[in-house]
């Protein structure tokens, strides 16, 4: 099993930056993947950004160009650098982790990114 739990959410304004936190314990060494998507009220589910356990990134086209992924593999921690942050960026935003293990899918409890002045 495996255990996300992100943190960093909060109130910016608009041109901002923020930096998500997700912080990962259980067999680290069965993860493959981590994921960070967002969903903003009314909306559906939308991916972020991911981070593979051999490095590679993608990103969501909305967020090419401003949003980073990256992690410390010595703390266990992914993080998500947001930058030029706009208010349609705002949402709860949640880290899931692709485990090798049933259920092969960890979520977060979610973190909310709130972008307004």
């Amino acid at each position: 099993q495996v255990q996300a739990v992100e943190s960093g959410g909060g109130l910016v304004q608009p041109g901002g930056s923020l930096r998500l936190s997700c912080a990962a314990s259980g067999n680290i060494l069965s993860i493959t993947a981590t994921y960070w998507y967002r969903q903003a009220p009314g909306k559906e589910r939308e991916l972020v950004a991911i981070i593979t356990s051999s490095g590679l990134t993608q990103y969501g086209d909305s967020v090419k160009g401003r949003f980073t992924i990256s992690r410390d593999n010595a703390k266990n921690m992914v993080y998500l650098e947001m930058n030029s942050l706009k208010p349609e960026d705002t949402a709860v935003y949640y880290c899931k982790i692709r485990s090798v293990l049933r259920p092969y899918n960890y979520w977060g409890q979610g973190t909310q990114v709130t972008v307004s002045s």
